[in-house]
């Protein structure tokens, strides 16, 4: 059949573009795989090896990116996957699920619960690092974060500084407690400190909290798929559901960790081609820049210290320091990944490069939330029609950057597939580890190791389950950015108070200390259940337009009718609202300070109403006095009367050496038995 030549030229470039596509996908899985081979022995080498690999398939990648980057035309773009895009996607679940299995068929093949949890305590830094960026930020930052950076501005770059603070926290209060204990679940340290009923009601908040959070990690990379490609919603939550599971079941955490490491090169990868083909296509950084800050984007002098407004500087600065405290230093998927390290100062050095991590990416998701609001600036597809909601921004983007380059938009979108395996692993690991400690041991402290190794591996399928169907609720909660970050405040919120009551107060007692837990509770998911039935206003929200689309279809004119007539409808006085609904209008990144505030407090007057603990009874392996974590290098003379009557821990002290201690006594039992 003949052709006319330049569509012979467009077959053959893009025949050309697909075949050098899956070169370079094959050649760095090729390489990854070789060295994964090794990475018991050398795990230097491999960082070295996959290094050169990516590099290679950077330089290869920019050449088609420039090749892709043709005439704007802001015309409905053609979401149709082709061929190497599935073919893409479908090479990046098989390597995670061949990693899976390299890991339950090599070294001790999974047969202990300290090789499926803990990875047997002897992980390097680098890996451990990788895997606590990716646990948490993962799809939610890919989709979230640029969308937020596009339609609100980037006030949200701020939250770099908060993971600087939540750093130096973590380091030098929890991971040494965690370390002095040699736990394998985090609760079992509110065990040790307050009773069993804490340690019960402390799994189940993680249980909630981890639940509900993988249905959301699982529902947006789905989401993305079901934008660009056209598949079924739910045929994409299974797909990834089932992948994630059977990796995690059968490869324990070296899977986990590994996998991360491979998956947070795609996302970082799946960045970079976004931010620099939408440069490119605008002329420069320079260019974004300057069209963001005419936009009303660039923002990061917002002092307003009104609690209601959704970002300033106060609220991302201050409360998104306790929102991600309540993750790095408590939530049990991050604490296992301290453990695996073996060692303290290890497990520091690992936090450490993950906040560089953070740092790093969550940069390269705010510049390319810039990018593409510079792109479509004055033409905006989400006031077109053209996506339906904020979180399918980016894959528009990416389908309308590479839509002419088989393999690019594929590859992109195992992105965001391979950041929200890496959370949900996480989840499932350590929720199987959780229920296995807390539960299962606790019923059967005699439990042959392997029969409870097999009971964790099914308890790991079981949750995959679980969390394919909390999918579905999470398709019901809108903006899965700030979706996220609200359940880690209203449940992880709570959860940092009850261990933050335990390490820094040591009056704190077990009544004070479940009062305070179910009164945070009780008043963070009462605010922001009211943030649903009244949201809060947003009345400095920069505005988007499509004044100027340089082909403005009839959808767009019918757009812009629909807008001008609506608009006195929208300017119209808003019903009043109840005198509550100012609590209500909270900005959700102050839950969890709010949270935590209510523990602490609530908690210390329960605990001196009941009878408080007398310091000296506490075992110091279990405080961290804020004297010693503030002000370390003032002499001892000074922060002696400062620690309250706690006594100072010192390592290698006899005294301490007993795992089980007996109930901690209280004014309160001492007069019962002067009675």
């Amino acid at each position: 059949m003949d052709c006319s030549a330049s569509t012979c030229t467009r077959s053959i470039s893009r025949l050309s573009a697909t075949s050098e596509t899956v070169f370079c996908v094959s050649r760095t899985l090729r390489v990854l795989l070789k060295s994964v081979r090794r990475l018991s022995l050398k795990p230097l080498h491999i960082f070295i090896n996959l290094y050169r690999a990516i590099r290679v398939t950077f330089h290869r990648l920019v050449r088609h990116i420039v090749s892709s980057i043709s005439s704007y035309n802001m015309a409905k773009v053609n979401t149709t996957f082709q061929t190497a895009d599935y073919l893409v996607c479908a090479s990046t679940l098989l390597v995670a699920c061949g990693i899976g299995v390299f890991h339950a068929c090599t070294g001790g093949r999974q047969r202990t619960s300290a090789e499926f949890l803990l990875a047997d305590r002897n992980m390097s830094p680098f890996p451990v690092a990788v895997s606590l960026v990716a646990s948490f930020i993962s799809a939610i930052t890919f989709l979230g974060t640029p969308a937020e950076n596009y339609t609100q501005g980037c006030m949200y770059w701020l939250y770099a500084i908060s993971y600087i603070f939540v750093g130096l926290w973590t380091s030098r209060c929890f991971i040494p407690i965690f370390y002095r204990l040699h736990v394998t679940s985090a609760f079992e340290y509110l065990e040790l400190r307050f009773n069993k009923v804490l340690r019960i009601c402390g799994m189940l908040t993680f249980f909630l909290q981890m639940i509900i959070y993988m249905g959301i990690v699982i529902y947006a990379p789905a989401l993305a798929l079901s934008a660009v490609t056209g598949l079924h919603l739910w045929g994409s939550v299974v797909a990834i559901g089932l992948v994630c599971t059977f990796y995690t079941t059968i490869g324990g955490m070296k899977a986990v960790l590994w996998t991360d490491v491979f998956q947070v090169t795609i996302m970082i990868s799946g960045f970079l081609a976004l931010i620099i083909a939408g440069s490119m296509r605008m002329g420069g950084i320079g260019k974004v820049w300057e069209v963001a800050e005419a936009g009303g984007r660039i923002d990061f002098f917002n002092f307003d210290p009104d609690p209601t407004v959704r970002h300033t500087f106060w609220s991302v600065v201050i409360g998104g320091t306790f929102t991600w405290s309540a993750v790095y230093c408590v939530n049990q998927a991050q604490v296992q990944r301290y453990l695996t390290c073996g060692r303290e100062p290890v497990a520091q050095f690992a936090l450490f490069l993950a906040v560089v991590g953070m740092v790093i990416v969550v940069s390269l998701a705010c510049l390319a939330g810039l990018v593409m609001y510079a792109n479509y600036a004055g033409c905006d597809p989400f006031t077109l029609g053209y996506v339906d909601s904020s979180d399918q921004l980016v894959p528009y983007f990416l389908m309308d950057l590479f839509h002419e380059s088989p393999g690019l938009p594929g590859l992109l979108v195992s992105a965001v597939f391979s950041a929200a395996l890496s959370t949900v692993s996480s989840g499932l690991n350590s929720l199987a580890a959780v229920t296995g400690e807390d539960i299962v041991k606790t019923i059967s402290p005699d439990i042959e190791e392997e029969k409870y190794t097999k009971i964790t591996k099914a308890l790991a399928a079981g949750y995959g389950i679980l969390c394919i169907g909390m999918a579905f609720v999470a398709s019901l909660l809108g903006d899965v950015l700030q979706a996220a970050l609200s359940i880690f405040g209203m449940i992880g919120g709570p959860l940092l108070g009850l261990f933050s009551l335990g390490i820094f107060f040591p009056w704190a007692n077990s009544k004070g200390a479940l009062t305070g837990l179910i009164c945070g509770l009780v008043f963070s998911f009462w605010i922001g259940i009211g943030a649903q039935f009244y949201p809060p206003p947003n009345p400095n929200k920069p505005l988007l337009s499509i004044d100027n689309c340089p082909n403005v279809t009839e959808a767009s004119l019918n757009a812009t009718f629909y807008m001008t007539t609506e608009l006195p409808y929208t300017m119209a006085k808003e019903p009043e609202r109840p005198h509550v609904a100012q609590l209500y209008a909270v900005s959700y990144a102050w839950y969890s300070a709010i949270a935590w505030l209510t523990v602490i407090g609530t908690g210390l007057i329960a605990s001196f109403a009941t009878g408080y603990t007398e310091p000296s009874e506490v075992d110091p392996r279990l405080l961290c006095p804020v004297v010693d974590a503030m002000y370390c290098c003032l002499p001892e003379k000074w922060k002696g009367p400062l620690r309250c009557g706690a006594k100072k821990y010192e390592p290698g002290d006899d005294q301490y050496r007993d795992y089980k201690m007996e109930p901690i006594r209280t004014v309160a039992t001492d007069l019962d038995l002067a009675v």
